[in-house]
This record gives C-alpha cells, structure tokens and sequence, in this order.
C-alpha cells in the first residue's frame, strides 16, 4: 500500500503499536507523523513523535535499546499501525521493563464487569494472565542470566555455571531433567512445578551460553502451531 492511503489525525499523527516479532509481545505503543515514518522505513529503525516535547525522536538512541524493524502494517481503517521488531538491549520501556504493559489493570468493584461473565465463567484475574503466569518473567529472567555473564557477581549461582562453562550447564540440564521425570511420578503438582522452574532456569543458562534466546524459541514453536 502507499504512504497516502494512511489516515493521520488532526494533529498530524497515527498511533503505531511495536510488536516483538520473535514472540508476538507487545512493547510498546507511540505516535508518528509523516516524517518520522518516512524515517522508520528508510533506516530500519523506529522513530517516532514526541507529543510532549514536540519533536522527533529515534526509539534507543541513548539509550541503545534500538528496534530494528522487520514489517510494517496498517489495520483495516488505515488509520493505525502494526510494527513488528527484534528489540536490541534489555527492553523498550525506560523504567527497565521488557513492554511499556507492564500494569495489570483490575476490576475490584462487587458486581462483575461484564453482565455475561456469569454464564461464561469466572471473571478475567488480571494477576493470572499478566502477573505470576505471565510469559513475560521467562524474558525478565533471561536478562537476569545475560546479565551475570557480561557482569559476573561474587557468590551469584548463574555466575558460577558460566565459569565452569559448557559440560556443567549440560550436566545440570541432565539433572533437573531426571528430578522432573522424577517429580511427575510423586503425587500432587507442586513439586513438579518447583522442578519445571529449576529446569526452566537452567535452559536460560544455556541459551546465553550458546548466543541464542527465548525468542528464537518463541519464533520456532510459532512456526509449528
């Protein structure tokens, strides 16, 4: 499609959704104009409007947390954008989270916010998707590990398994893969759970040990479904 096809508002602007392309999460959400825009599609990276400082402005430049941009995509309308990127740095909030949707929203009024909620089950827990179940932590927690391989800390566990490098990361995953196997066995789930996160932690390990990351991971099981 043409650039003239878009429908910008009053004010010159259309809201662009950042989207991360190797896990489908979504970072962020900001405004263009035509200029900035052009400048997105010419450089690769993102750029947008500031509406506060009135003035153009290039997603990590100081920062260094940068989007290389992989697509572009109107909506139906045309008037608002889908924009898929590999994010570069921990992340594309500036209070250091991974997504600028980092605050669950909830509804803690007595009668249920939605009258059909009744019949279609229990009400939409905030904590549930967004919170201690969210995928988001397996990131938050990659960053956690990358971070102790470029910065080692006295005493730090994930420190100590990148300085007996390869064979005992894999010796590990061995491990916790057997205690697994081992837990499911038992009955109950909470000791499966509690192995599943050390196995988990473990493959995090690997994957900055090897130069990969969860969104190749992410991206690979996408390609399956």
């Amino acid at each position: 499609m043409d650039m003239g096809e878009l429908k910008f508002r009053e004010n010159g602007l259309i809201p662009a959704i950042i989207q991360d392309v190797e896990n489908g999460e979504v970072l962020m959400l900001a405004y263009m104009n035509r200029e900035s825009l052009e400048k997105t599609l010419q450089t690769g990276r993102t750029w947008f409007w500031s509406r506060s400082r009135q003035e153009l402005w290039q997603k990590g430049a100081i920062s260094g947390h940068y989007q290389e941009v992989r697509s572009v995509s109107a909506d139906c309308d045309f008037d608002a954008l889908l924009i898929e990127v590999k994010q570069h740095g921990p992340g594309a909030c500036h209070e250091g989270y991974r997504s600028c949707f980092h605050n669950p929203v909830e509804y803690d009024g007595k009668e249920q916010a939605v009258a059909s909620t009744k019949e279609e089950g229990p009400a939409f827990d905030a904590e549930e998707v967004y919170g201690k179940r969210s995928p988001r932590i397996i990131n938050e927690l990659f960053d956690v590990v990358q971070n102790r391989r470029l910065n080692p800390a006295e005493g730090s566990y994930t420190t100590y398994l990148f300085t007996q490098g390869l064979d005992k990361i894999l010796k590990k995953i061995g491990e916790e893969a057997t205690e697994v196997v081992i837990a499911a066995k038992n009955p109950g789930v909470d000791e499966l759970i509690y192995e599943l996160a050390d196995l988990y932690y473990h493959t995090l390990v690997l994957m900055v040990e090897k130069g990969t990351d969860p969104g190749a991971v992410f991206s690979e099981l996408r390609s399956r479904r």
